[in-house]
């Protein structure tokens, strides 16, 4: 019977990936590889979990990363300016982002938008498998954008 039940929760676990979330759920099913594409500027993005507990996200791919020089393109509009030598490759998105179990979703750091140099409130959770939502606001005001996990 024991071979029978863990058969059976092997079969859902591969067939329905929430299923097996919901029995490893402490946060740590963001880690991985996301597809972005924001106004048709495709990159992908690699979401780590760091010492402290929390995660991260940082830019290792960008579909055009060389400038109209051919030149590697900057993080010319960071507001650090030691950052702006940043290559866009290399941007650090999100630092910081905690678990909250109980809302199944992540929150409690700024997520950084390099076309526009700002930084604004993070909030993120799975809406599909796979498909993360990441909402950003600042002053009440927000946008909702996408990332496909990939790996």
């Amino acid at each position: 019977m024991k071979k029978i039940l863990m058969i059976i929760a092997c079969a859902m676990m591969a067939i329905c990936p929430t299923f097996a979330q919901s029995l490893n759920d402490n946060g740590d099913n963001i880690v991985g590889e996301y597809l972005t594409d924001r106004g048709g500027s495709k990159s992908k993005v690699r979401i780590t979990k760091n010492a402290e507990g929390s995660y991260d996200a940082q830019v290792f791919w960008v579909e055009k990363p060389l400038d109209k020089d051919g030149k590697k393109r900057k993080d010319v509009k960071n507001p650090d300016k030691s950052l702006r030598n940043v290559d866009v490759d290399k941007i650090v998105l999100v630092k910081g982002l905690k678990y909250d179990k109980s809302s199944k979703q992540w929150s409690g750091a700024k997520i950084y938008d390099p076309t526009k140099g700002i930084k604004v409130n993070a909030t993120a959770m799975f809406e599909a498998p796979g498909k993360l939502k990441l909402r950003a606001t600042i002053l009440g005001i927000g946008q909702t954008i996408y990332w496909q996990k990939i790996k």
